[in-house]
């Protein structure tokens, strides 16, 4: 279902038109806004004094689900702060002593948090395990490339858990590895990874009962960021384009009018951006092509604060789906319908 195709050179007079437009409009860098590392030093200097079990991982999304599976069994701590580049993300070095004393650290791998991979590596105990999870759910054949990922750069799109059915096998992994880890917690690691599993399930059910009543020729996604290819392969979607080019940085006119004349020819009804990564030449492409703009997508910022139920993956992919279902034409009833809810307390630590 993908079909992305960027760089065709087309003629038309919008390429000349829109370019003066697209070189005044400064783009910031994908999956949130900032690169800061001082908001992850709290969180990194408590879990370096503590005398428990310690388990380290990135961008939020991951946190949210280990510690679904985790529990009250270890402290479960996230380097990235919600709203940064995890891609460039650069952590502090409170950052580096956590990573010393951890028991076990899961990021997401794909070449998703590069810098912080490099740091755990270089301080790392050498019995603990660094667990790349993405790399573990799919094999190579399954990569998924794109403008924003080319395959001609060797990097794969890195954001799986868009994919509820991916999700799943997240949770195998984390349970797989926390059973290694503390073999005296696989009882309750056990209880709590079916528990999860069964509510990934009924979302699943929930997210595929919504975007069944999108109409089939509106199932095509314009984003600010190509988050979601292997969502798009799991429930029938199309990936039409996303603004941003492979280095982060700004689209170029050609870009951007290619963009215009796939939205124009695929009938896009509704485009997405983020409230986290605003996008003004997104919002100018919507405006030109008269499809609805959409500015409050997220890729890996969960709603909500710390604590609250629905700051989780489960209410981000809700809050994501339910926004999508409804700006596309569809009945987001079923998902309405779905009450987000934690298997355990969630106390993990969330860097913000």
């Amino acid at each position: 279902m993908r079909n992305v195709t960027w760089l065709t050179t087309r003629g038309g007079g919008r390429r000349s038109t829109f370019a003066a437009v697209v070189a005044a409009v400064v783009v910031v860098a994908s999956c949130g806004g900032s690169d800061d590392s001082t908001g992850s030093d709290e969180a990194a200097q408590s879990s370096a004094e503590s005398d428990s079990l310690t388990v380290v991982t990135t961008v939020a999304p991951i946190t949210s689900i280990a510690s679904q599976i985790i529990g009250d069994r270890a402290e479960v701590v996230g380097l990235v702060p919600e709203g940064t580049n995890s891609h460039t993300f650069e952590p502090s070095p409170s950052a580096a002593e956590v990573l010393s004393t951890a028991d076990v650290v899961f990021i997401n791998g794909l070449q998703l948090e590069e810098p912080t991979k490099e740091l755990a590596a270089s301080n790392l105990a050498d019995d603990v395990p660094l667990v790349e999870i993405g790399d573990e759910v799919i094999d190579p054949a399954e990569y998924r490339y794109d403008f924003s990922f080319p395959e001609s750069e060797g990097k794969p799109n890195p954001h799986l858990w868009t994919d509820p059915t991916l999700v799943s096998a997240y949770a195998d992994v984390i349970l797989e590895t926390m059973v290694a880890v503390d073999p005296d917690g696989e009882d309750d690691y056990t209880a709590n990874h079916v528990a999860f599993s069964e509510l990934v399930d009924e979302f699943d059910q929930s997210v595929s009962e919504s975007l069944d009543t999108v109409p089939e020729e509106n199932r095509k996604l314009v984003t600010y960021h190509d988050a979601y290819a292997y969502f798009a392969d799991t429930y029938g979607w199309t990936v039409v384009g996303a603004i941003q080019p492979a280095d982060f940085g700004e689209p170029t006119p050609s870009e951007v009018v290619d963009l215009i004349e796939q939205i124009d020819a695929e009938g896009v009804p509704a485009v997405f951006g983020s409230e986290v990564f605003p996008s003004p030449v997104l919002e100018q492409v919507a405006n030109e092509t008269g499809a609805v703009y959409v500015d409050d997508l997220r890729d890996d910022d969960l709603p909500g604060e710390p604590g609250d139920v629905d700051h989780s993956w489960l209410g981000l992919m809700k809050f994501n789906f339910v926004t999508m279902t409804e700006a596309l034409g569809g009945d987001a009833s079923a998902l309405d319908a779905f009450v987000v809810r934690n298997v355990v307390p969630d106390e993990a630590s969330y860097p913000q």
